[in-house]
């Protein structure tokens, strides 16, 4: 087995072991949830598999419901509409498919609960702009802070501000009747109130942080004049703040997280030790602006090496701030910029790659970097530096045979890096 089938299959040992479907299927079945009827409200990339779960083992339970996916996700789930919305930029469909999840849970009877599965994409696939904004102001806010180096609790502290559902609107739309929460984590920490910006979450954030965001990164005069001046408003106390840990609106709400990362990171580590591989985890190691993340790997890597380890196994989410028009995500960037960090004389063999199958708007989870990398590209008459300067880490890696495709995955646990640090045979292409 070459380098990048090892590492290929520890990729695929992880996306297993976090599988949504599989891991709420396994939490429901350790709860009693009661007898039901439940109204069921499930968005995010991985929001088929999840409502397939809840449908195997709630069946007849579930009286009726609604699930949001991106586009390409989307399969039918018996007795429950399922629509495909705009991700990362919010669309009209994501409105549409927001107000439907609002009007599902203000309309609970008196006897039902609503059961929300929440999955990495949630933020942009419900957009419910709060009163005062229109769709256009949300997805301007948005793409400005996809395009600095706002990482994803800064994201979402700006999204819960602006909408009608995040920050627990959700929740408080259910009316005090019992709602019940689960979600597949892809953010640090697992804070319930940033996977999908928190719909049935207690909100810690206020409307000052959310206007610090944008401050802090040059983007108050930039964002549509309306949501600056709601985000002014609020943080005057004009306006209400998005209920708060403590808040009766919580008072019969459950939540859990079915899957993480560091799930996804064992599981990895698991399968290269099953090779004979010495493994080594990385915790957090990838989060941070991805040059900084690339040079400090690459650190990791020549520790590494030293002290024995053969395989690295990393996760987090870097931030990338887009500088041109070219094609690319945070996996794929970091994967070209590993290679630089290390030069062609490392002997390392890197997949870096998100856990949900599409690293930024392309059809590719990642890719794959090594101690040929530079060399090859030489050869063709790429320079790496200036693809990178117009954010084309895509194009790199497409011109080098270097992309790694798995397709959708149903789960979304952020992004992973695993590093062979031994010399790298001939390579070969699988």
């Amino acid at each position: 087995m070459s380098p990048r089938e090892a590492l290929a299959s520890c990729h695929r040992a992880a996306l297993d072991a976090v599988h949504a479907g599989r891991a709420l299927e396994r939490a429901l079945a350790q709860r009693e949830l009661g007898p039901g009827p439940f109204a069921l409200a499930a968005c995010g990339k991985a929001a088929c598999a999840m409502a397939e779960a809840a449908r195997r083992v709630l069946g007849a339970r579930i009286s009726r419901g609604a699930v949001t996916t991106k586009d390409g996700h989307a399969r039918a789930v018996a007795g429950l509409a399922v629509r495909e919305a705009g991700h990362p930029l919010p669309d009209a469909r994501s409105e549409a498919a927001a107000r439907e999840a609002l009007a599902l849970a203000g309309s609970l009877a008196p006897d039902e609960s609503l059961l929300v599965l929440i999955s990495g994409g949630a933020s942009a696939l419900w957009c419910a702009p709060a009163p005062g904004l229109a769709l256009g102001d949300k997805r301007g806010t948005t793409e400005l802070l996809l395009r600095s180096d706002a990482d994803i609790q800064a994201l979402n502290t700006v999204r819960r501000h602006l909408s009608a559902l995040k920050g627990g609107g959700l929740a408080k739309a259910a009316r005090g009747h019992d709602v019940w929460s689960f979600a597949v984590s892809d953010v640090r920490g697992d804070a319930l109130c940033d996977v999908g910006s928190g719909p049935a979450s207690a909100d810690p954030t206020r409307f000052a942080d959310a206007l610090d965001a944008l401050r802090t990164r040059g983007l108050l005069g930039e964002v549509p004049a309306a949501v600056r001046a709601r985000l002014e408003r609020g943080a005057q106390g004009e306006l209400e703040e998005t209920p708060k840990p403590g808040d009766a609106v919580f008072a019969r709400v459950r939540e859990a997280v079915v899957a993480r990362l560091d799930d996804a990171l064992a599981a990895a580590a698991a399968a290269a030790r099953a090779t004979g591989l010495r493994a080594r985890v990385l915790r957090g190691a990838l989060d941070g602006e991805v040059s900084a993340v690339a040079a400090r790997l690459a650190g990791e890597v020549r520790r590494a090496r030293a002290a024995g380890d053969e395989l690295l196994v990393a996760g987090g989410e870097p931030t990338v701030v887009v500088r041109g028009a070219g094609r690319g995500g945070r996996a794929q960037e970091l994967a070209v910029r590993l290679a630089l960090a290390l030069g062609p004389d490392a002997g390392a063999t890197a997949l870096c790659a998100g856990t949900d199958g599409s690293d930024g708007a392309t059809g590719a989870a990642g890719g794959f970097s090594d101690a040929t990398t530079l060399v090859r590209a030489g050869a063709i008459g790429l320079d790496l530096a200036a693809a990178l300067a117009r954010s084309d880490s895509h194009g790199i890696l497409a011109a080098l045979g270097d992309l790694y495709v798995t397709g959708p995955t149903e789960t979304n646990v952020a992004d992973l890096a695993l590093v062979d640090v031994r010399p790298a045979p001939p390579r070969r292409s699988i």
